[in-house]
């Protein structure tokens, strides 16, 4: 069953090869695993119409056996022979590079040994953007893990609340939101978490620090834990305490705000269509001035993964997508709320998975 899934992945790859006289160098390590299963620091994946070789460095030969057996593994010694001898095997003669993952340093000795075996090397972002769309379309087996993610940064989330009082700084609340990800079964967390509190809500991407919460605050979490590789995230802002009229008013207009562009989600609707339902809303009670980012991203093997809903897409929502819906009203020197769940568009119709309550919780 796995190494159909590859097999299917690799083969929804190879579209992008014009001939039996080119292959396709990926060099991204979550790209390589995402299409042979295998995910290390360091490898390169070979792939051509008739074959697909994992090159991997001893360190990681017996694992690599195991765990990929869609494709010949091949334990390199000297990376640029091994490669042009597998290249030439196959008859290529073109070779085409991710142009957003290689650096110009390692791209130009790669050009430069295969040149010098009558190899044509291309990194113009065509295979980068086909890479992007096959990943952006999850299967069930990714959709599972999105979601155990998900699950287990709702769970630290709730049981991190409990420590959550008056006088606890932004930092500790990080480090104890991290240590339950990871007790509860994460492998780390989705990206540096965001846990800010008072007039530092209203930066969008504010950095936790020695700032103590207080009584009459919101406290806003932007986190996420990683399953197996892929990733989750949700934001959720609460009261200390106690919230005045002003605070519950705000927050109702963007979780208004938030359910309208849920709403707006299905398959074929334009990203930046989905962004002006919620943004509409926001903008009817004069608050769309303080919101300055996009609607939500996809998420994945990466915590922003191919289309974005922003006023700006071209991109329309397709069936396997999974993204982020997270309005949010940014008051400058005064306080910030943003509420983010994660959305998978189905064959069903749409999904959320986020479960934990959008309702404003004063502690």
């Amino acid at each position: 069953m796995q190494n159909a899934l590859f097999e299917q992945r690799l083969e929804n790859l190879k579209t992008v090869i014009d001939s039996n006289n080119q292959a396709l160098l990926i060099t991204n390590e979550k790209n390589i695993g995402y299409f042979c299963g295998f995910f290390h620091s360091e490898g390169y994946l070979l792939v051509t119409e008739n074959e697909t070789v994992l090159f991997v460095d001893f360190r990681y030969y017996e694992a690599a056996l195991k765990k990929s057996s869609c494709c010949k593994v091949v334990c390199f010694t000297k990376l640029f022979k091994d490669l042009i001898s597998e290249v030439k095997n196959n008859s290529v003669v073109k070779v085409l590079f991710e142009a957003s993952n290689i650096t110009v340093e390692k791209y130009s000795r790669f050009k430069k040994a295969f040149s010098e075996n009558n190899i044509e090397c291309v990194c113009d972002g065509s295979l980068d953007h086909k890479i992007e769309e096959i990943r952006c379309i999850k299967d069930e087996s990714e959709i599972k893990k999105i979601a155990k993610a998900q699950e287990i940064t709702e769970k630290s989330y709730l049981e991190v609340l409990n420590y959550l009082k008056p006088g606890v700084s932004e930092r500790r609340v990080a480090l104890e939101l991290e240590h339950l990800i990871k007790l509860n079964g994460g492998e780390g967390v989705s990206f540096d978490l965001i846990t800010i509190t008072g007039k530092k809500t209203s930066l969008p991407h504010g950095v936790p620090s020695d700032d103590i919460v207080s009584e009459g605050d919101f406290f806003t979490f932007d986190i996420g834990s990683i399953f197996d590789g892929y990733h989750s995230d949700t934001t959720r802002t609460v009261a200390i305490k106690s919230a005045d009229e002003e605070m519950k008013k705000v927050y109702d207009i963007v979780l208004k705000a938030q359910l309208a562009g849920i709403k707006a989600l299905k398959a074929g609707e334009k990203c930046a269509d989905v962004y002006q339902a919620a943004y509409d809303v926001l903008n009817e009670k004069d608050m769309g001035k303080y919101f300055r980012h996009s609607l939500g991203h996809g998420v994945g093997l990466d915590i922003h993964e191919g289309y974005n809903a922003s006023p700006k897409s071209n991109d329309k929502f397709e069936v396997g997508n999974v993204t982020s819906i997270e309005p949010g009203i940014y008051i400058p020197d005064k306080f910030g709320i943003r509420i983010e769940d994660l959305l998978y568009i189905s064959p069903r119709g749409r999904e959320n998975l986020s479960k934990v309550t959008k309702k404003l919780i004063i502690l």
